[in-house]
């Protein structure tokens, strides 16, 4: 990722306080910045602004975590900027500081703003994507726990449809995926074993195509399908046709072959089930196939700061769209 030079510069200007409402930093201190970020950066005493910038063009060019996203070390050296422990006194909630840096990122496409923990995100502007530089598996927050209980809750009482329409689409959006297009459960004539199919396009500008197969309860591999249980073997004969079907591509007016399907549960996805799909599959279709369970879906919803569905909210709130959420 490439930002103009101007760009560049004025946002090194506010990590070495050369720009009105950031904490003005010597050498010293510069070096303690990039330290606080876990960049093992050392001023070496020559100017500060010149420096600086060469150390931000650096991060830019580590590897875009998604299309649409900020590089993760960039990202982070951003949320240290405007860390609120900062504020000063003329800016208490450091919004004077955020429009400063909306300045230089809305010109090459994103926006920053802070979430309801007042932790600085930033998305791009065009396609709403929010960049993340954040582990799966780290603690949560109070706040994102109890968005993890309501969409635990959501999960509890959503049909299949509402799964794939209000939890799964948006949670794709999110990472990047394009063209994501849901076959829909009214009529399932064309939908040759997948509910949903889109398409990521890699770094180097190659397609790789995805199928998800999702089930609302519990994958098992149980002799006769139980409540909202659904046996793995229910679904073996979708992934093979999810694989061996062309879907036609209508951006690049060409069919093509899934190359990896999803098989997503909001439930659980046992062991046992894996390992019967697995040994059903030949080699090569097992490469192809990707598992999701309930615990993945709500990790990848909190951490990647995806919105709530409107029905996961509390009722209380169901009115307000100001939602925080």
């Amino acid at each position: 990722m490439k930002f103009k030079s101007r760009n560049l510069r004025a946002i090194a200007n506010m990590v070495i306080g050369d720009s009105d409402h950031f904490p003005y930093r010597s050498s010293f201190y510069i070096t303690q910045f990039f330290e606080e970020c876990d960049l093992e950066f050392v001023h070496d005493g020559s100017t500060r602004a010149i420096w600086t910038s060469e150390r931000l063009l650096e991060l830019l060019e580590d590897p875009q975590p998604a299309a649409f996203h900020l590089p993760a070390r960039f990202l982070i050296v951003l949320r240290s900027l405007l860390d609120q422990r900062e504020a000063e006194d003329n800016d208490p909630g450091r919004q004077l500081a955020l429009a400063s840096l909306n300045q230089p990122l809305m010109r090459e496409g994103f926006e920053a703003y802070f979430d309801e923990d007042r932790i600085l995100q930033a998305r791009h502007i065009g396609s709403k994507i929010v960049s993340a530089a954040t582990n799966l598996h780290r603690p949560l927050t109070p706040k994102e726990a109890e968005r993890k209980k309501l969409l635990n809750s959501y999960l509890d009482r959503c049909s299949e449809d509402e799964l794939i329409e209000e939890i799964l689409l948006p949670l794709f959006r999110q990472q990047g995926f394009h063209r994501i297009s849901a076959a829909g459960h009214s009529d399932k004539t064309l939908e040759y074993g997948k509910d949903v199919w889109m398409r990521f396009v890699l770094p180097t500008q190659h397609v790789l195509y995805f199928g998800i197969q999702a089930k609302k309860g519990k994958l098992d591999s149980a002799g006769a399908t139980k409540g909202s249980n659904a046996n793995v073997a229910e679904i073996y004969n979708q992934v093979l046709m999810m694989l061996g079907h062309e879907i036609f591509d209508p951006e690049t007016n060409k069919k093509a072959l899934v190359d990896h399907a999803f098989i997503i549960a909001g439930g659980t996805i046992t062991k046992q089930a894996k390992n019967w799909l697995g040994g059903k599959l030949d080699a090569s279709k097992r490469s192809q196939i990707l598992f999701m369970d309930r615990y993945d879906i709500m990790d990848l919803y909190v951490t990647m700061n995806v919105p709530l569905p409107h029905g996961a909210l509390p009722k209380a709130a169901t009115d307000d769209d100001e939602i925080p959420f």
